[in-house]
């Protein structure tokens, strides 16, 4: 995680909590993060954490190995060559971060490299998916934080998905209001999150895009929906509901944009 800020760390729990609820002890999913902020990689010992950072401070014997140009402060690059990561998200506000040094460094490591440059306007973004496809010979995974030209592949127009609050929260707000929870709890969320991934065209084909198109969003504010609803009711946040009913609880809520025609009267 480039950037160990709110947006960073808040990230980051709702990833954590996934990685326990499939299985990993809480100590080891914890040292998979590596969480670099402005003084660096957050590691033991260094002064002014704040406590929302406090899953995210990888202990100093953690780091002992590695081969550092600074050991007072553990760049980006450093983790990058010594950590070995999967996954790079950025949420730093900091332009051009993710250098091509960086990204290929971690490409080499790497066969399908996850990278999401989340900064926004297009101005603060860590990295350009044109740049990112060119570094990880079109392997990386992208998700980006505002929109972007499309990046022609072999003579293919390619359009990074912005990742953004589209996908997710009209089917959060829906869900809440179909069956009247009271209160939006971090599993709903979670929930949404899984819902939009099982839908994920490049879970079944690696060469489509990571969400669904833009003109789709109907239909995945649908389902998103369903998932919230039922995970409400699981929580006991809502009144007890059967799943047979529930697709007629969703249109009730659900604004149709229909329009009546209008015709020029003559006089």
């Amino acid at each position: 995680m480039f950037g160990a800020g709110t947006a960073g760390c808040g990230i980051g729990n709702l990833l954590l909590k996934l990685m326990i609820d499939d299985g990993l002890p809480e100590a080891t999913a914890r040292r998979r993060f590596y969480a670099v902020d402005q003084d660096g990689l957050l590691v033991e010992g260094m002064t002014e954490h704040q406590p929302f950072q406090a899953p995210f401070v990888q202990p100093r014997a953690a780091i002992e190995g590695w081969t550092l140009g600074c050991p007072h402060r553990v760049g980006l690059l450093n983790v990058v060559e010594n950590a070995r990561p999967t996954v790079l998200i950025g949420v730093s506000g900091q332009p051009g971060m993710f250098t091509e040094d960086v990204v290929r460094r971690m490409a080499g490591a790497v066969a399908r490299p996850v990278i999401f440059p989340l900064s926004n306007p297009v101005s603060r973004s860590e990295a350009t998916p044109a740049d990112l496809l060119h570094w990880t010979d079109g392997r990386a995974l992208i998700g980006t934080g505002s929109p972007f030209p499309p990046v022609d592949i072999s003579g293919t127009a390619f359009t990074a998905d912005q990742t953004n609050n589209a996908y997710v929260f009209p089917g959060v707000g829906l869900g809440v209001l179909a069956v009247r929870a009271r209160r939006v709890s971090e599993a709903m969320f979670i929930a949404a999150a899984k819902a939009l991934a099982a839908i994920s065209p490049a879970a079944r084909d690696p060469r489509q895009n990571l969400l669904p198109p833009v003109r789709e969003l109907r239909s995945v504010a649908v389902t998103v929906t369903a998932a919230v609803a039922r995970q409400a009711r699981a929580e006991d946040l809502c009144e007890d509901f059967d799943d047979t009913a529930l697709d007629r609880l969703i249109a009730r809520k659900m604004w149709e944009p229909v329009y009546r025609p209008y015709y020029r009267k003559l006089f």
